[in-house]
């Protein structure tokens, strides 16, 4: 059996992250992931946006811990080159009685510490972006999007550099917590002991804490999907900055995103399916996308958007019910000592990462 500190569970851009902050305390890291590479699952089908903050409610670690970690994700990518645009967010009221809700998102913002926040009337926005319809408009400055693969690679590096391990095909079988530590058993008579574990394993981490012995099964949530499609936009897009409607329930509305070289998408919606797996774009969709999109630019022409991709939410709150925070599962809660599970960790995550890093490394400074 072989003995190690850390072990992280998921190579996304979290399970990164926390074994980067792990390493920065000078403890010995291995991540394992079951793919061939790292962000292969959410990570890798997300909309790539740094985000500013104001949607969460006061108080949650998604407000305190996107806020944080933008100033944090900011910084890092400005010192690592890692590719990213500060374009900036309108957020748009396309009838009268979502001006009052855009009011809302305003005093949320605000109350989540995000200063440079600004309501715009009709005439204004325009003048920021000619194609666009609007009641009226939030404009967050601070919104960005980001090449999340070449940041994992930066996180992976970090981690590789101060000695850590990135180990792949590596699937977590079974788990047992002990006195002794927690043992993985990797399949194929592979079994190792840590003294610290980190379930930041996405979609699979219920699933992962389920298979743990030791763990009660009420602390391990119920996992749920929100499937989120998008669709290209064929062509230059005609906007400068992002633009997304007034949130939905379960998401944030099928916004326009925009990626480094300026192709523009359209997405996520939302379609709670049962498997997490199910991640074909099915094109039929795409006719609610032009009712969608139509609301705020009446100039998308027909037969313009492409199926592109779809990304799945992990859930941890039914359909229907308010979305869940972030659930960041410790030793004060379980009882069992070096255990971290990351249940729920959806967007803003990626935005959130440092953050959570060292807000897990923080919880197992003494483990």
């Amino acid at each position: 059996m072989n003995d190690l500190d850390c072990v992280v569970v998921g190579a996304g851009v979290v399970g990164l992250a926390v074994a980067r902050a792990l390493a920065l305390q000078g403890r010995e890291v291995m991540v394992l992931e079951s793919a061939s590479s790292i962000g292969t699952g959410i990570s890798s089908r997300s909309s790539e946006v740094i985000h500013a903050g104001m949607y969460y409610p006061q108080g949650s670690l998604k407000a305190q811990l996107c806020v944080e970690g933008r100033g944090l994700l900011y910084a890092y990518v400005n010192e690592r080159g890692v590719a990213h645009r500060r374009c900036g967010k309108l957020i748009v009221a396309t009838s009268a009685a979502q001006v009052g809700y855009l009011q809302k998102i305003l005093a949320s913002g605000i109350a989540n510490g995000i200063s440079d926040l600004s309501l715009l009337g009709a005439e204004e926005a325009k003048e920021m972006e000619p194609q666009l319809e609007c009641q009226a408009a939030l404009h967050s400055p601070s919104t960005g999007i980001i090449d999340s693969h070449a940041l994992m690679l930066a996180y992976q590096g970090d981690i590789e550099g101060m000695g850590g391990m990135v180990v792949f095909r590596s699937h977590v079988v079974h788990g047992r917590c002990d006195a002794e530590g927690i043992e993985l058993d990797l399949g194929d008579d592979t079994l190792v002991r840590c003294r610290t574990l980190v379930n930041a394993a996405g979609l699979g981490a219920p699933a992962l804490a389920r298979n743990l012995d030791g763990l009660r099964a009420d602390l391990v949530p119920t996992p749920y999907y929100a499937k989120g499609s998008y669709f290209t936009l064929a062509g230059k897009a005609p906007f400068d900055r992002l633009i997304y409607p007034v949130p939905e329930a379960a998401g944030l509305g099928v916004h326009l995103t925009l990626d480094l070289g300026g192709q523009a998408r359209f997405g996520p919606d939302v379609e709670w399916v049962t498997s997490p797996d199910d991640l074909v774009v099915d094109p039929r969709r795409c006719a609610g996308f032009y009712a969608e999109v139509r609301r705020y630019w009446p100039g998308l022409k027909d037969d313009s958007l492409l199926p592109a991709y779809a990304g799945m939410r992990p859930k941890i709150s039914a359909p229907g019910e308010p979305a869940a925070d972030f659930c960041i599962q410790g030793p004060e809660v379980h009882g069992i000592p070096g255990l971290v599970n990351l249940f729920g960790i959806e967007s803003p995550g990626l935005t959130s990462s440092l953050a959570i890093g060292a807000r897990v490394a923080g919880m197992l400074a003494t483990a």
